[in-house]
C-alpha cells in the first residue's frame, strides 16, 4: 500500500413574425452594414443572406431574422426570451463573419470557406449552446473529493434535511422574522434562536451576526473601543484569507496589548498587564496550527479567575466551536462552548457552518450584561443575519437535543464518522468504470488515504479514509498529465475536485455519500470524450 499524502422547457407559441423592415434592419446590423431606406418590397425580396452577400466571394451567413423566426428558435425564445435570443443571434454571426474575414484576408482561401455548417439548425445549435452558458449559474455544485470534509473554498457544512426544507419555506412563505406572534408586536429576531442556544451551552445570553469574523470584530468594538485587550503572542492567529486577529483590533477600535513570547506565555504576563485601560482578556483558539516543543499557554481555568480578580471581563474566540463531546463518536476531543462557559469564559464567539454542521454564521454567547451592549452597537445592524440563515440554524440546533441520534441526522457528523469500509466498497464499484473511462493513459488503484475535519479544526488529527489514486500511465511528463486530468474532471457537468500529490490524483470518497454515487457514475463516460 502507498503511503497517503497529508492533507495540508415548456415549448411557447410562435414568437410574433418580424416585419419586413424590422427584418431589413436586424439583417443588415448582423452584416455591419447601415441601415439601408430602401422601400420594404425590396427588403422582403432580399437574399437570405443579406444583400452584401450577392457581390462574388461573399460571406454566406443568414440573416438574424431568419433564424428568429425559425421554429427551431421558438424553444429559445421561450425559454430565455426574445431580446436575449436577438442579441444572442447577433454576436454569434459578428464572431463567425469576423473568422471569415480575417481568414479570407490572410489569403487563407480555404480557411475562408468554413467547415462548420452555418444552416440555420446548425447555427440554432450553437446560438442553444451559447445561451445555455451565457445562463448558466456560476455558483454550482461540485464533487468534494478533496479530503477535507469541512472546505472553506466548497461552502464548508452541508446542511441536513431539515435545515434545506426550512430554508425552502422561509423562501416562499413571510416569517415572523421580528414579529412576535403572541403579543402581535414587533419582535427580535435573535430570539428564534436564543433559547436553543441557552440550552446547548449554558450561556445567559446569546445574539448572531453573520459570520465569526464579525462576531469578534462587534464583541471588541463593543467591549474594548479604545481600550486595551490583552492577548498572548501565541494566539495572534492568522486564518484564511489573510484574516488576522492584530488587524481585526484595529478595524474594531480596540487597542492590542500583547504578552508572553510566540512558544511560552505564563499567568504573569496577563497580571502584569493588566491596568485601568484593560477592557477584555482574550483567548483566540488556535485552531489552524499547534506549536509544540518547548511551549507553555495558559488554559482558560488558570486565566479565569485571575480576569475575576482584575475585574476585566475574559473573551475566547473558539472559531470552528463544537456542542457536544466529538469523543463520543470516535473523533479527537474539541473544547466544546458548554465547557468554555463553565470555565469561566464571559463572551464566547464561533462559527455556525463548521463542526456545528449548519449556516455560515457567527455566533456569541455569555453573560446578559455584555450580550445586551452588543446588541444595542450599531454594528450589530449591518452585520445581523437574514431570515434564510435562521430558518437554517434552528432545525439544525433543534438536532443536538437528540446527541445519540446526531451521527445519522447531522450531515457534518456523519461524514467525519463515515466507517474507511463503506469508502473501500465504494472505491471498488467505481474503480472500473474509472479506468475504462480514462482508458490506457492512466492507472487507477484504490487505496487507504487520510482525510481532514478542517476549517481550522483540528489540524494536526486526521481520519482513516479510503478512495481510488490515480496516476500516469507512462513516465515522463507526469504533472503535464496530471493537469490535462484534473482540469477534464473539472469540465465535467458535476465537476470533480480532488488533489494532486505524490505524482497522483487523489480522489478521497469519504464526501462521496451514497444518493451522490449514480449521479458521479454517470458523468464519467464523458471523460472518453
Amino acid at each position: 500500500m502507498s503511503k497517503p499524502p497529508a492533507i495540508g422547457s415548456k415549448p411557447a407559441s410562435p414568437a410574433t413574425p418580424a416585419t419586413a423592415a424590422d427584418a431589413r434592419t436586424v439583417a443588415a446590423a448582423a452584416a455591419g452594414a447601415t441601415t439601408s431606406s430602401a422601400p420594404t418590397a425590396m427588403a422582403a425580396s432580399a437574399s437570405p443572406h443579406g444583400d452584401a452577400d450577392k457581390a462574388p466571394g461573399a460571406i454566406r451567413l443568414p440573416a438574424v431574422h431568419l433564424i428568429l423566426s425559425d421554429a427551431g428558435c421558438e424553444p429559445l425564445i421561450a425559454q430565455h426570451g426574445r431580446v436575449q435570443t436577438l442579441e444572442a443571434a447577433r454576436a454569434l454571426l459578428a464572431e463567425l463573419r469576423a473568422m471569415l474575414l480575417a481568414s479570407r484576408e490572410g489569403g487563407d482561401v480555404a480557411a475562408a470557406t468554413p467547415a462548420t455548417d452555418t444552416s440555420i439548425p446548425s447555427l440554432l445549435a450553437m446560438l442553444a449552446a451559447r445561451l445555455q452558458e451565457q445562463n448558466a449559474s456560476p455558483l454550482r455544485p461540485v464533487f468534494n473529493l478533496t479530503g477535507t470534509v469541512l472546505h472553506t473554498n466548497l461552502g464548508r457544512a452541508l446542511l441536513p434535511d431539515a435545515a434545506v426544507q426550512a430554508v425552502v419555506d422561509a423562501m416562499r412563505w413571510p416569517m415572523n422574522l421580528e414579529w412576535d406572534i403572541d403579543t402581535g408586536k414587533r419582535g427580535d429576531r435573535d430570539n428564534l434562536i436564543e433559547e436553543l442556544l441557552l440550552e446547548l451551552t449554558g450561556a445567559e445570553a446569546a445574539t448572531i451576526v453573520n459570520n465569526n469574523a464579525a462576531a469578534v470584530l462587534l464583541m471588541l468594538n463593543t467591549v474594548a473601543l479604545n481600550q486595551e485587550v490583552i492577548v498572548s503572542r501565541g494566539e495572534l492567529v492568522e486564518i484564511g484569507g489573510a484574516f488576522r486577529i492584530p488587524d481585526v483590533m484595529t478595524r474594531a477600535g480596540a487597542v492590542l496589548r500583547e504578552v508572553g513570547a510566540t512558544n511560552r506565555t505564563h499567568l504573569k504576563d496577563y497580571d502584569e498587564a493588566a491596568g485601568p485601560d484593560t477592557a477584555l482578556m482574550m483567548k483566540v483558539h488556535t485552531s489552524n496550527y499547534a506549536i509544540t516543543g518547548f511551549t507553555k499557554s495558559i488554559e482558560l481555568d488558570e486565566l479565569a479567575p485571575l480576569a475575576k480578580k482584575h475585574n476585566i471581563p475574559l473573551a475566547v474566540d473558539l472559531g470552528s466551536g463544537t456542542l457536544v463531546d466529538l469523543e463520543q463518536y470516535g473523533l479527537p476531543h474539541e473544547t466544546t462552548v458548554r465547557e468554555t462557559i463553565e470555565g469561566g469564559a464571559d463572551l464566547v464567539t464561533f462559527s455556525g457552518d463548521k463542526l456545528l454542521g449548519g449556516p455560515q454564521c457567527g455566533i456569541i454567547v455569555g453573560r446578559k450584561d455584555l450580550i445586551a451592549q452588543i446588541k444595542k452597537n450599531p454594528l450589530k445592524r449591518a452585520l445581523r443575519v437574514g431570515k434564510l440563515t435562521l430558518a437554517a440554524l434552528e432545525p439544525v440546533l433543534a438536532l443536538y437535543r437528540a446527541p445519540d441520534l446526531l451521527p445519522e441526522r447531522l450531515t457534518t457528523l456523519k461524514l467525519l464518522t463515515r466507517p474507511a469500509a463503506d469508502m473501500r466498497a465504494q472505491a471498488q464499484t467505481i474503480l472500473p468504470l474509472l479506468q475504462t473511462a480514462l482508458g490506457a493513459g492512466y492507472e487507477v488503484s484504490e487505496d487507504a488515504m487520510t482525510s481532514q475535519i478542517g476549517s481550522g479544526a483540528l489540524p494536526v488529527d486526521q481520519l482513516p479514509s479510503h478512495g481510488l489514486v490515480v496516476r500516469p500511465a507512462a513516465a515522463g511528463r507526469v504533472s503535464n498529465a496530471l493537469g490535462v486530468l484534473e482540469q477534464r474532471l473539472r469540465a465535467l457537468p458535476l465537476p470533480v475536485i480532488g488533489r494532486v500529490a505524490q505524482d497522483a490524483l487523489w480522489l478521497d470518497l469519504r464526501c462521496l455519500q451514497d444518493h451522490q454515487q449514480q449521479r458521479f457514475i454517470e458523468q464519467l463516460s464523458l471523460l472518453q470524450a
